[in-house]
C-alpha cells in the first residue's frame, strides 16, 4: 500500500524530483545562455521564453520538495555544462547559424523529454503525478516548438 502523501514523498519520487530540477536548472540555463548566441531576435525571445518556462518548473519541484522536509539541487550538472560548451563551440565555428544552434537545442530536448518520460514511469501514482504530468506537457510543447523550427530551417 502506498502511503505516500505530498508532505511524505518515498525515496524513488524524491530522487526523481531531484533529477528533474537539475534536468530544468540545465534546460533553463542553456536556453538563457544560447538566447545570446543568435542575432535573430524572435529565436532570441523564444530562448528566454522557454529558460523562464524551465525556471518556473524548477521553482515548482523545489517546492515539493521541500514541502517534504528536504533539500533540491541548486546546480546542473557537468554533463549539461558540457553540452553548453559544444553549443557554444559550434555556434561560433558557424558563425551563429541558427539552424546549428537549433539542432543541439533539440539534442537537449530530446533530453529532458526523456528524462520526464523515465521518471513518470517510475514514481506512477506518486502524490506528484500530477505536476509531473502537466509539467510533462510544457516539455513536450518546447521540444516540439524546437523541433518545428529546426525542421524549417532545413535545407
Amino acid at each position: 500500500m502506498n502511503t505516500e502523501t505530498e508532505s511524505k514523498l518515498d525515496a524513488t519520487t524524491l530522487e526523481a524530483a531531484r533529477n528533474l530540477v537539475q534536468a530544468n536548472l540545465d534546460s533553463a540555463k542553456g536556453f538563457d545562455e544560447i538566447s545570446g548566441e543568435v542575432d535573430d531576435a524572435q529565436l532570441s525571445d523564444l530562448f528566454k521564453s522557454m529558460a523562464e518556462t524551465r525556471s518556473l518548473l524548477v521553482k515548482e519541484l523545489r517546492e515539493h520538495i521541500a514541502y517534504a522536509g528536504e533539500t533540491a539541487p541548486t546546480e546542473g550538472t557537468w554533463l549539461a555544462a558540457l553540452h553548453r560548451s559544444w553549443i557554444e563551440l559550434r555556434s561560433t565555428i558557424s558563425g551563429g547559424d541558427p539552424k546549428v544552434i537549433l539542432i543541439e537545442a533539440e539534442r537537449g530536448e530530446d533530453y529532458i523529454k526523456q528524462a520526464y518520460e523515465d521518471v513518470i514511469k517510475r514514481t506512477a501514482g506518486s502524490a506528484l503525478n500530477a505536476v509531473l504530468l502537466r509539467q510533462y506537457e510544457t516539455v513536450k510543447k518546447g521540444h516540439a516548438a524546437i523541433r518545428t523550427l529546426r525542421e524549417a530551417m532545413v535545407e
